[in-house]
């Protein structure tokens, strides 16, 4: 497990001081604007803390008077936020990088959905489902039948299935170009803690997500209508081999009430998932009372395999109550790459050649993947201006004097 406070810490404060030596001169310390919104320009942002409290271990809340106190749960890294705002109201370890499991499904879905109709049929082919790994989750697909996209996506979030998977990262291109993409989308969305390996969840060395970056995925999930329709189903009918259709259900028990956990008033959805390695993971988001709020929890210490969602409830209820008495430990905007207002639009990005680390194009502002770059530029900068005033001054104090 890798937590990434170090680099992160370190580059903001290395920021921090080169922009010590311009901050006289800047816009934003004139008027006392902490920057503005990239969803809202003009708008300004909440203060958040800095350093942020994201970075550091253990449990971050910053409660006010009357708020609620913060339930114990013992899941190994968690979040709580404001889907509306993507304001952070608390979160555990909340950038620890750990196996997400199914819950990566939800990456995938914000990476392939877009690309094809749901009416768009296609018959499966034996390539199709190649590779599906041992004792995945199934949905079902059958070689040589003719599948709806629709069908395909009801089996992805209903039922899990690695095989609907498989057959819809077929259609966009193959496995790794799937993963390629969906490596590529991640830090497009300033989630820089996934790394991508199978687009599945399914166990693979080196893929790992966190709490944030889950958060990151469910709630840009919930902005795409198909997506948001997909995940909160309950039940539907999938194609069978006869010409007729089987049941299938959701496999989020806090959406279902399936066995003995009971329904979540307003639950969304948004995609469980449970791997030997990864434990259970839950990415689930519920509304009341004009309120959006979206919950992570990756590999709960202790109970049974329903404990994920009774802490899941735990942290909702919490969330609910603490609303507008707590100010924010983060922001699931504060790592998403923002283009400069005068840059040109930038060319649609292609998929990067592995599924590592995707470089942040010259047309987004610092993030956490560019800050050495950037703080070097800085840093060069302030030197260079540094070392032409004294070389000047030098000059001129050597100068003779002209009346």
């Amino acid at each position: 497990m890798t937590i990434k406070l170090p680099t992160r810490v370190a580059l903001s404060t290395c920021a921090l001081c080169a922009t010590g030596l311009l901050i006289v001169t800047s816009p934003a310390a004139a008027t006392g604007l902490a920057g503005t919104d990239p969803g809202a320009p003009g708008r300004p942002k909440t203060a958040m803390p800095q350093p942020a409290l994201l970075e550091r271990e253990g449990t971050q809340v910053r409660p006010r008077s009357e708020a609620p106190e913060t339930p114990a749960v013992s899941a190994l890294s968690w979040l709580v936020a404001d889907a509306g705002s993507g304001e952070v109201l608390a979160a555990h370890d909340a950038h620890e990088q750990l196996p997400p499991a199914s819950t990566l499904k939800t990456l995938f879905a914000l990476t392939v959905l877009p690309a094809f109709p749901g009416g768009l049929r296609h018959t499966v082919s034996g390539a199709d489902l190649a590779g599906i790994g041992e004792g995945s989750s199934l949905v079902g697909v059958v070689e040589g039948h003719t599948y709806q996209v629709s069908d395909l996506w009801r089996g992805v979030f209903l039922n899990s299935g690695n095989d609907a998977v498989h057959v819809l990262a077929a259609l966009n291109g193959g496995w790794d170009r799937t993963a390629r993409q969906m490596q590529t989308k991640a830090r497009a969305l300033g989630a820089v803690d996934t790394d991508v390996v199978s687009p599945d969840g399914y166990d693979a060395d080196g893929q790992v997500s966190s709490a944030y970056d889950l958060a990151v995925f469910g709630r840009a999930g919930l902005r795409n209508p198909d997506f948001a329709r997909y995940c909160s189903t309950v039940n539907a009918l999938f194609p069978g081999n006869d010409g007729g259709s089987f049941g299938i259900a959701n496999t989020n028990r806090l959406l279902t009430g399936a066995d003995g956990v009971e329904p979540y008033p307003g639950l969304i959805g948004i995609k469980n998932g449970y791997t030997t390695n990864a434990g259970n993971t839950l990415v689930a988001a519920a509304h009341r009372d004009g309120r959006t709020l979206i919950v992570t929890l990756m590999n709960p210490q202790e109970g049974d395999g329903l404990e994920v969602y009774e802490e899941a409830r735990q942290l909702l209820d919490w969330g609910f109550d603490a609303a507008g008495h707590v100010d924010p430990v983060g922001s699931l905007d504060a790592l998403r790459p923002v283009a400069h207002a005068a840059a040109a639009p930038a060319p649609a990005a292609s998929p990067s050649p592995s599924p590592s680390r995707a470089p942040v194009t010259t047309a987004q502002a610092p993030t956490a993947s560019n800050w050495p770059r950037t703080a070097a530029i800085v840093g060069g900068a302030v030197g260079a201006g540094a070392l032409a005033l004294l070389l000047g001054l030098r000059r001129r104090n050597t100068r003779p004097w002209r009346r």
